[in-house]
């Protein structure tokens, strides 16, 4: 009942009029004023931010903020955490590329909209990052590659923080994403990148096809989740690596086997 409730209440509120509404409000010059009590509420460290809060001339533009460079170091791994946030879950897919979310069963073929690519990912291994409104939401690339494909699916966005996953409508398969895949010398890697409720803003910096460890590739325009999947007998992930644990951008993530 609870999450049929929940997934009742979303349908209702998630739409164009809602989400018009709150990425207006986001970038109308009078939400400025709301940065201030956005920093104390989520307690964010400004000390780390490029530029003095009272640079930012819009809610959205210091929700994308930059960081001051040498922020966020780059560790010794093959694989590196492409955003801040919290490992929601690191596993093992099984061999249907089936994956467990917050008690959610979720289907790589669903997700990816391609059986045959889903394949080359089956007993590999998965790790789910979200973000939080407090997190910095600019993403970077996890690895020295080259993009093999690129490609967005989806259209409305739900939410995917604690309840979302755990009441949702499969968010993580069913919202906007966008899809990357990565040649890494190791194996190949899928960035899957999801939007959040009312806003499916993912914006790329970086159009190239080569990509190098750490650099910015975009950013999210409100909180989200990063999904990262890896070829079986290829990657194996690090000891920080602990479900419900933070993780910065460049923090080791998965080595090469």
């Amino acid at each position: 009942m609870k999450k049929k409730l929940y997934q009742y209440t979303i349908e209702l509120t998630n739409g164009p009029v809602t989400s018009n509404l709150l990425q207006r409000f986001a970038k109308f010059s009078g939400s400025r004023k709301a940065i201030t009590n956005y920093v104390k509420v989520f307690k964010i460290n400004t000390d780390e931010i490029m530029g003095g809060i009272e640079e930012f001339p819009t809610l959205h533009d210091f929700f994308i903020r930059k960081l001051k460079p040498g922020s966020r170091p780059q560790a010794d791994a093959d694989i590196v955490s492409p955003v801040d946030g919290k490992v929601e879950i690191a596993g093992k897919l099984q061999e249907d590329s089936q994956f467990m979310v917050k008690g959610q069963q979720y289907s790589l073929a669903e997700l990816l909209g391609n059986a045959e690519l889903a394949k080359r990912y089956a007993n590999g291994n998965y790790a789910v990052l979200y973000l939080s409104p407090a997190n910095y939401h600019r993403i970077h690339s996890p690895a020295d590659g080259k993009i093999s494909r690129q490609f967005v699916l989806g259209k409305k966005s739900y939410p995917v923080n604690q309840s979302g996953l755990l009441y949702g409508k499969a968010p993580i398969s069913g919202n906007y994403r966008l899809i990357s895949e990565l040649e890494t010398g190791g194996g190949n890697v899928l960035m899957v990148k999801v939007g959040a409720m009312f806003v499916n803003s993912i914006k790329l910096t970086n159009t190239r096809d080569e990509w190098k460890k750490g650099e910015e590739i975009g950013y999210f325009s409100f909180g989200s989740t990063v999904v990262l999947f890896f070829e079986a007998d290829s990657f194996r992930f690090t000891e920080n690596i602990v479900d419900g644990e933070p993780i910065k951008v460049g923090e080791a993530l998965a080595n090469m086997l």
